[in-house]
């Protein structure tokens, strides 16, 4: 059976204690770069970012709980190239996105995760799905402040946890099976859920607990485009973890990640790598009035 080998996981033991991290995970990445103030009153609360495949150096982001349905593209001065408005939902409290393959191996999909749930009172969680739209400037030059596109199709991926209802605010794919991995945020440790591909998009479904991490506070992560290599984040650290041997994620995740050295955010809730895999970036809401900027962590050269 697929899952067979995640069985073990889901006894592995709760009161264990958290990861720290190795401190060589300096010697891969170096400090982080700031490459732009975010200056725009459009993006107070970005919860959430992922790197373009379809428009390279550009970046997706989105706001978290309260504010409209609609994701931005960026570039690294942080200026908005385009924004694409999500027709007839509501931003419920979304806190990830990730750019991989879907249903179609060619194409590529951005998910949009409406996974957060502070008092944990929500039964449904939410994943929109859609086409990763192919921005071109019209007539060969930008408009100063170009109108707003409509994305009216779009795949939505309802599901439920077993048990206990848990606020969750990282999303990941798996860009080899295109599965997709949610991690519990406030447990101690955390819980890491799966939608196994293909994801259902017609009814209801429940995710498949496959065991715990041992860290907390989990906000963020991203898989790089290799597969190989694995980012968590939460508020005060960045645990990475290489997949060398081609493990199950759940798997390679019980082992002892190393830790990249971390400019601390106001409220940082968002990592992603770079498409080439030169390294990653992070980026906060803005949070009592501190300025918040866009980062690189550049890969050091091995």
């Amino acid at each position: 059976m697929r899952h067979a080998r995640f069985i073990f996981f889901i006894f592995w033991i709760a009161s264990c204690a958290p990861k720290k991290g190795s401190t060589d995970g300096g010697k891969k990445f170096r400090d982080g770069k700031k490459l732009a103030e975010v200056k725009s009153g459009k993006l107070e609360e970005v919860s959430g970012l992922a790197a373009s495949v379809n428009n390279p150096g550009l970046l997706w982001v989105h706001n978290d709980s309260g504010n409209d349905a609609e994701i931005f593209l960026i570039d690294s001065k942080v200026d908005i190239q385009q924004t694409y408005v999500l027709a007839g939902i509501d931003n419920r409290d979304w806190e990830d996105i990730v750019v991989g393959p879907g249903p179609d191996s060619a194409k590529q999909y951005i998910y949009i995760a409406e996974i957060g749930d502070n008092e944990a009172i929500y039964q449904w969680k939410n994943i929109y799905r859609f086409e990763e739209p192919s921005w071109t400037v019209k007539g060969g030059r930008k408009s100063k402040d170009p109108e707003d596109i409509i994305i009216t199709e779009f795949d939505t991926i309802t599901f439920q946890l077993p048990g206990e209802r848990k606020d969750t605010e990282a999303l990941i794919i798996d860009p080899s099976t295109r599965d997709l991995f949610i991690f519990s945020k406030r447990e101690e440790p955390v819980y890491i859920y799966q939608l196994p591909f293909p994801q259902e998009t017609r009814d209801t479904t429940t995710a498949i607990e496959l065991g715990l991490v041992r860290l907390t506070q989990i906000v963020a992560g991203d898989i790089s485009a290799d597969g190989n290599e694995i980012l968590l984040k939460n508020y005060n650290h960045i645990y990475y973890w290489k997949n060398s041997s081609n493990k199950p994620l759940a798997e390679l995740l019980q082992e002892e990640p190393l830790e990249i050295p971390y400019d601390v955010e106001p409220q940082g809730e968002s990592i992603g790598w770079a498409r080439d895999g030169s390294g990653f970036f992070t980026i906060s809401e803005k949070n009592k009035g501190k300025k918040s900027f866009l980062y690189f962590y550049k890969r050091e050269k091995q």
